[in-house]
């Protein structure tokens, strides 16, 4: 999950590319361009890998509007993985917070479930 430069080639329905500009240890900066509601938008992203555990990422898009704060942390479970995805949102234009409750929290989450953890969950299985 942290091989940004990879996740178009295992996760084509989100991203579209992502290249990393700044490298610093475990943090990095980079640019994207990413798939949301049947369009690309740019997008920057400060993203701090925490080995072994996820990472998290502080994400702007102003031609979509939004920037948001991004953990995926992962932990053992009873029966293996646990994966903890938060994404907190904030909408910068005023028309889209109108739409942005049920877009954001509840399709783009579930679109984003099957998008990337079924996906994920399949690369780990084979």
């Amino acid at each position: 999950m942290t091989d940004f430069e990879k996740f178009p080639v295992h996760f084509p329905k989100v991203a579209e590319s992502i290249r990393v500009t700044k490298r610093e240890g475990n943090n990095l900066e980079m640019e994207a361009s990413v798939k949301s509601f049947g369009k690309l938008f740019p997008v920057t992203m400060k993203t701090q890998i925490l080995p072994g555990k996820g990472f998290i990422s502080d994400n702007d898009s102003p031609s979509f509007g939004t920037s948001g704060h991004e953990e995926l942390l992962l932990s053992a479970g009873k029966e293996g993985t646990i994966i903890d995805y938060t994404y907190q949102v904030s909408i910068h234009k005023a028309w889209l917070r109108i739409v942005a409750k049920p877009l954001i929290s509840w399709y783009s989450m579930k679109y984003w479930e099957k998008a990337v953890i079924v996906q994920l969950r399949n690369l780990v299985e084979k």
